[in-house]
């Protein structure tokens, strides 16, 4: 079996904005807002956050390019480590938060 991604998925994105231009122009634009260089969060830690949310939802794009952002905008190894593993940490928690509900939920079944 080969990789769910690639390398060449990257190239076909072009063919999303041609589909659903708008759509695609609307993502693009609010996808942007981790670059910014004028927002209250500084560039680093906006590429931080962006590191960790990747982990999350598991987007191999995403990672590749946020960490490559983060490393840009002055992030350390460490400093990326410690996004990652809070974000697994909290990935776990909603986890053990769910597993709260599906007691309950066994609890009330017939």
């Amino acid at each position: 079996m080969g990789h769910y991604l690639d390398q060449d998925d990257m190239k076909r994105i072009r063919n999303l904005k041609t589909a659903a231009p708008e759509e695609f122009d609307a993502w693009a634009s609010f996808d942007r807002i981790v670059a910014r260089e004028d927002g209250d969060i500084p560039r680093k830690y906006r590429e931080l956050i962006a590191v960790a949310v990747a982990h999350v939802t598991q987007c191999e794009i995403c990672i590749d390019a946020h960490v490559r952002g983060a490393k840009k905008a002055g992030a350390s190894k460490e400093e990326l480590a410690e996004a990652i593993l809070i974000a697994a940490a909290l990935r776990a928690g909603g986890a053990v938060a769910h597993g709260g509900m599906a007691l309950r939920l066994f609890d009330e079944a017939p």
